[in-house]
């Protein structure tokens, strides 16, 4: 997605202005470091390009930008659940309209930080009090941060990922390290499986990997995608490959090639099983990724 040849519907410094995709306004920001954006609808990257580099995140040709469909590529916001443990699948976040806070640059980089709170159609979904903020630090490397804060006056509990798709040159070609070896998989009904140090695939893959080291690297043979994660209990790895792909109508066929997931995430089997929050308490859920 070239971001750069759109016309800004607002200029808010040299580094930051505002866009709009469809039906989707954007936050571009164009540094000697990177360029990136960032959909308000989702609180959702949907592109990071370090100077002189491809991007490091992938989108579908075919995503849907009308302000209501969660946006397939980049980086979901999963939250406050991941996966189908309660409707709607993967929480609210990702398809809610996101604030942008604050914009703050240097010589280094941009800081973009948006915010979602309680609404009445968040509260409709989870009866629940909160505060959640995205910190999307762009410099030669990505951060990304989920800060989410108990404002409820009872504990609540909850689960969560950082969904990021990383774009890569071919899924078949692809080595990933660091991922651990125990995992949960979703295609073996849940089984906990054993691997391998190094992970090849040929076929559609959904794990939970439940011991990943502090970095995985995916390794394409033209760059390594170093994926850094903190906060998280698991990271999950997940591609559809072609029968996945064609099942999907905001996913090209052949789209499969050229991404895999590499998920930080705080995985629970049940809501009821979450992290839980006291009143007042935060948690932080971090993903850094850079080639």
């Amino acid at each position: 997605m070239d971001l750069k040849t759109l016309p800004a519907l607002t200029v808010l410094s040299d580094n930051v202005t505002i866009v709009e995709v469809d039906q989707v306004k954007v936050v571009r920001v164009t540094h000697e470091k990177a360029t990136a954006g960032i959909a308000l609808h989702g609180g959702h990257v949907i592109s990071f390009k370090p100077e002189g580099q491809e991007d490091l995140i992938w989108m579908s040709e075919q995503a849907i930008f009308d302000g209501k469909a969660a946006l397939r590529g980049g980086i979901p916001v999963c939250w406050p659940w991941f996966g189908r443990i309660a409707a709607p699948a993967h929480g609210f976040a990702r398809n809610s309209e996101w604030t942008l806070l604050e914009h703050r640059e240097n010589e280094h980089g941009v800081i973009i930080e948006l915010g979602l709170m309680t609404s009445e159609s968040t509260f409709s979904v989870w009866p629940h009090q909160f505060q959640a903020h995205l910190l999307v630090e762009i410099s030669d490397e990505l951060k990304v941060t989920l800060d989410v804060i108990n404002t409820d006056e009872q504990p609540w509990t909850f689960s969560g990922a950082l969904h990021t798709y990383l774009n890569i040159a071919d899924i078949e070609t692809v080595k990933t390290t660091g991922m651990g070896a125990e995992y949960i998989d979703s295609l073996l009904d849940n089984k906990v499986c054993q691997g391998g140090d190094e992970l090849v695939l040929t076929d559609t893959i959904d794990r939970v990997y439940t011991k990943p080291e502090s970095v995985i690297n995916v390794a394409d043979g033209t760059r390594t995608i170093s994926v850094e994660n903190q906060g998280h209990n698991s990271a999950v790895l997940w591609n559809p490959w072609a029968a996945g792909a064609e099942s999907m109508g905001d996913m090209q066929d052949d789209g499969y090639k050229t991404f895999l997931c590499v998920e930080s995430t705080l995985h629970a089997p049940s809501l009821e099983q979450g992290k839980t929050l006291q009143p007042g308490e935060r948690h932080q859920l971090i993903t850094k990724i850079s080639a």
